[in-house]
């Protein structure tokens, strides 16, 4: 017989938005990806797990600007740490894709074009409001509260020309797909949204080209246009895997699209469910199996927002849980479409105990009785027992199997909290158990130990498969707890039969701990420590800002130069283009500056004298240009703006008598 044909399964995640490094609200999707690829390829699917980084859009050129760099280098920088926090969850994806590649570049362009030809496409002009960050126009009648539906933030009336998607010539035709499926977009909370909200009103046609920035796509047949970036990021899971729309796709194409779960965020279900579906109609494709939108893990009762304040990261909370135990929270507290919550009290009332007390103890207390009462050694026995300790024995091992039923039932519906749970019963059966048969008491009746030895094996049994269900939710721990029960992870087909496990095995000599109980006084102490540690960090910085303030505002008295040393410093008029308070410093301005044709960014102390900075902008200014870049708090100033004090110490920022002095003109 030859080797059993594997089915292939392509899971994806949503590229994450290269904007900035990824809050744990962020990596929870690709825990939870993560979490069914692996159950899939313990299943003996053929699993294909693409994730990666949306890099276009008006927000990241922006983003750059600010940070004083290319648009390229800043998503190279963000792509990265990305990945890094990906890594460091030990997620198994089989692609990390990135917008920015070459390959999907040149497929969005005829992407494009394939639409425009065959009349999808046209060119016309818009005027709406736009969502900066979600990339998004919407009308009046869409807007919650006179602001963005999906992120609550403002909107602000954009007008350009544009080239547009003829949405409404495939919405009946989505709307009879849906209908037809019902297992495309999950959970059905979602279906409905879609359909009642945007679908059955009628949908307007969709601005898919912008004019009034350059970061992106450029439309190569409309000099002057970028493609919008969601017809460029949705397209992704296609051209990730060698999709082209000349007709001559990859074999990766051919064996894996369409794909089997689209798993995303529940505030962009409308691009994925209705503009993706349409796009895919258009090119003559097949539409993804299905999409599910989860939920938002959340922190202090509101979404993780940056500018909130109330952000916590993964690389923070790996630090001081680990990462099976971060893995476990996010995966056991979010609700299958309700929002759930993290915060540092959580995590630690989950780690002493669902890790330690159950599991933990549970695999303690196994090995040690194992080399207490039999050397190590796991023994499976044919002594036949009491009628009451068969049934026992049926009992326990009826309900490890009937779990391991559940959680499959459970992860086929994408309800991976639930299975978590049904997981955790197989724990908490075997603590139960060892409380039911009392072993240590067994250890004292010579003639129970048959009875002792079955026990334990059972236990160990248990435990195994246990374990081997556990590696697509913590697979460290998995592997931890299998190494110590010295035997190989199961498949889940294997899973169906209990007794297994080799008679006469030698378990390990001793258990490691595999999670010491915390102390939640010692917690907040050490986040207390850490904390004052950070603002000690930033009072540092905060007087750096002053004695860069006070030497605005010093004229002491210097020694003679040299001519030459004066000669090195580079003088010229600068205009401003843009000047914003720096966040979190009492006293800094950031200034972006067009030195004739090269822009540099100088931060000053003088946020006293300009309390409104943004009127600077449009000014001309004087400024040394060549000094060594300095970082104050945390950004980096790349020169000196000259200025005046009068003898009350009062500032002036010195500029040209003359109007229309050319930017970057030399001062000497």
């Amino acid at each position: 017989m030859g080797e059993k044909i594997r089915k292939p399964y392509y899971i994806t995640t949503a590229i994450a938005y290269a904007s900035g490094k990824p809050h744990i609200g962020n990596t929870y999707e690709i825990i939870l990806a993560d979490a069914i690829a692996r159950f899939k390829r313990e299943e003996g699917y053929d699993v294909y797990f693409q994730t990666g980084t949306d890099e276009h859009g008006q927000k990241i050129e922006g983003k750059a600007k600010d940070a004083g760099m290319t648009p390229q280098a800043y998503v190279d920088k963000v792509s990265a740490e990305i990945k890094r926090i990906w890594d460091l969850m030990n997620t198994s994806y089989d692609r990390f894709m990135r917008t920015t590649e070459p390959y999907h570049e040149k497929q969005v362009q005829k992407i494009f074009k394939k639409l425009y030809e065959q009349g999808d496409i046209y060119k016309g002009s818009y005027e709406g409001l736009y969502c900066t960050p979600c990339e998004s126009f919407w009308t009046e009648s869409q807007l919650v509260d006179g602001k963005c539906p999906t992120c609550g933030r403002e909107v602000k009336p954009a007008s350009e020309e544009a080239y547009f998607f003829r949405m409404s010539k495939y919405a009946d035709r989505l709307i009879q797909y849906i209908e037809e499926h019902p297992e495309f977009i999950q959970p059905v909370s979602r279906k409905n949204e879609m359909m009642n909200n945007f679908l059955k009103p009628g949908l307007q046609d969709l601005c898919v080209s912008r004019t009034s920035f350059d970061w992106g796509i450029p439309v190569d047949f409309a000099p002057g246009h970028v493609v919008y970036v969601w017809l460029d990021a949705l397209t992704n899971y296609t051209t990730g895997i060698g999709y082209d729309a000349d007709g001559n796709s990859g074999e990766l194409y051919k064996k894996y699209w369409p794909a089997d779960l689209h798993l995303i965020g529940k505030d962009i279900v409308r691009f994925h469910t209705i503009y993706w579906p349409i796009f895919l109609m258009a090119l003559g494709e097949p539409l993804p199996k299905q999409v599910f939108g989860h939920p938002w893990l959340l922190q202090a009762g509101g979404k993780m927002s940056k500018s909130k304040g109330n952000v916590l990261y993964a690389d923070d909370l790996v630090a001081f849980f680990g990462v099976d135990p971060v893995r476990y929270f996010c995966l056991h507290e979010m609700p299958f479409e309700n929002d759930g919550s993290i915060s540092w009290d959580l995590m630690v009332e989950r780690y002493n105990a669902d890790l330690a007390n159950v599991l933990g103890n549970l695999v303690s207390r196994t090995i040690a009785m194992t080399n207490k009462y039999f050397g190590g050694v796991v023994e499976k026995t044919t002594a036949v027992f009491s009628e009451e300790e068969r049934a026992l024995d049926a009992e326990f091992t009826e309900t490890v199997l009937t779990e391991v039923k559940k959680v499959r039932e459970k992860m086929d519906v994408l309800r991976v909290a639930d299975a978590m749970t049904e997981l955790w019963n197989i724990f908490k059966r075997c603590n139960k158990y060892i409380d039911e048969t009392l072993p240590w008491a067994l250890a004292k009746d010579e003639a129970k130990q048959d009875r002792l030895k079955t026990v334990l094996y059972n236990l160990t049994e248990a435990l195994t498969i246990g374990a081997s269900l556990l590696f697509s939710f913590m697979p460290e721990t998995s592997e931890k707890i299998l190494k110590e029960l010295n035997t190989e992870k199961r498949d889940v087909e294997a899973m169906t039969s209990f007794g297994l496990y080799p008679s006469g095995n030698r378990v390990a000599a001793e258990a490691e701990i595999l999670f010491r109980r915390l102390d939640p006084k010692e917690v907040e102490a050490k986040l207390n420590a850490e904390t004052a540690a950070e603002e000690e960090t930033s009072a540092e910085a905060e007087k750096t800002e002053e004695a860069q303030a006070a030497a605005d505002v010093r004229i002491p008295a210097k020694p003679e130069v040299e001519y030459d040393a004066f000669s090195q410093c580079e003088f010229r008029v600068c205009k401003v283009l843009k000047c914003e308070e720096v966040p979190k410093s009492k006293k800094l301005l950031c200034f972006r500056l067009d030195c004739g044709g090269k822009q540099i960014q100088i931060l000053s102390g003088i946020k006293k004298w300009y309390p409104e900075p943004e009127k600077l902008a449009g000014k001309q200014v004087m400024a040394i240009v060549n000094l060594k870049p300095a970082r104050l708090a945390g950004m980096e100033s790349q020169g000196m703006l000259l200025s005046a004090a009068d003898e009350n110490g009062n500032l002036s920022l010195m500029t040209t008598m003359t109007e229309g002095v050319a930017s970057g003109a030399e001062i000497g």
